[in-house]
């Protein structure tokens, strides 16, 4: 008789989660932290060009507005809209979608828990977010302590590569007997691949990693500083427990003119790869013309925390049924 309609996690590890989720939304319960919900469908879609979303066609009536709806790839667009809005902090736990994400750390559906905090930039909220994390650990008896490290600095002190002036035929050598097509891709795809394949698999699994300070190149929403030397960096983290990525977070553009332009290159890239483009997300680019407070915000991959918890490799074993049995 067949099984494969029984779920692919464990009893213990869905009962784990609804701790976990209990345990996140009582430390913002502390802190004033308020939990919203946002569509989970929108007339604009992810832009980023390594992210693929969903789309699907509503057959109702529109009054004229696009029949075309994107899944979100994350809450953040609604969450900022609030924001702009003189909502305050606030959170959001929920399920988002990638398309083309399948296999042994990766579901097309899995959650997400993203937040913002006004008045703070993406130093201090490293530190919330490695608190966040020792908390959920802490329902397995684990604590993970912190380091961090600039990703200039990551590279250097690794890899003997310095990110601001290594070549494409620099990176691709530091990769070793790592054998990539290298069709359509450009330098900073070789820094990530060089992140996944060689750095990320070396890090600490008892200790937390935040990367802070990303190339300019590589800043996706968040703010540019020019350091004394002149060089513009990306006021962004990435918080990886071992070789798992647990969290992105920026100090928050809020610029509506920039975030427009940045919009717009994203598009010009996936129109390029012969990608689908999503429309820009023009409710946002009006919020942030409108007044957007200073902040800093982090999604993190609850799915991934949970993964680091139970201690396996393979995000199965913490869904009640991966996209196989969906």
């Amino acid at each position: 008789m067949s099984t494969h309609w029984h779920p692919t996690a464990s009893f213990t590890a869905l009962r784990l989660r609804a701790a976990l989720n209990a345990r996140l939304r009582g430390y913002f319960a502390e802190r004033g932290v308020t939990e919203v919900e946002t569509p989970v469908m929108s007339v604009a879609g992810n832009t980023d060009a390594n992210i693929a979303s969903f789309s699907l066609e509503f057959s109702g009536r529109t009054d004229g507005a696009p029949r075309t709806r994107w899944l979100r790839t994350s809450p953040e667009f609604p969450l900022k809209r609030l924001l702009a809005a003189g909502f305050g902090d606030c959170y959001e736990l929920g399920r988002v979608f990638r398309d083309g994400e399948a296999g042994g750390r990766h579901n097309p559906e899995f959650t997400m828990l993203e937040w913002y905090r006004t008045g703070w930039d993406h130093t201090r909220l490293v530190g919330e977010t490695a608190e966040l994390v020792n908390a959920a650990l802490a329902l397995v008896d684990r604590h993970a302590p912190l380091d961090t490290v600039s990703y200039r600095e990551l590279y250097r002190e690794r890899l003997g590569i310095d990110t601001e002036t290594a070549d494409v035929a620099q990176l691709r050598s530091a990769l070793g007997d790592v054998v990539i097509n290298p069709d359509g891709l450009v330098r900073d795809d070789w820094l990530d691949l060089l992140m996944t394949h060689r750095l990320q698999p070396t890090f600490d699994p008892q200790r937390l990693l935040a990367v802070v300070n990303y190339p300019a190149s590589q800043c996706a929403l968040a703010r540019l500083r020019r350091e004394p030397d002149g060089r513009a960096v990306a006021e962004r983290f990435e918080l990886y427990l071992g070789p798992l990525e647990l969290a992105n977070g920026y100090h928050e553009l809020a610029d509506a003119a920039e975030q427009g332009a940045r919009f717009d290159r994203d598009r010009q890239m996936r129109h390029a790869r012969g990608q689908a483009a999503p429309p820009r997300d023009e409710h946002l680019l009006a919020a942030l013309a409108d007044g957007f407070p200073d902040c800093a915000g982090v999604a993190l991959g609850v799915d991934r925390l949970m993964m680091a918890m139970l201690g396996t490799g393979s995000i199965a074993d913490v869904l009640a049924f991966d996209f196989a049995r969906a």
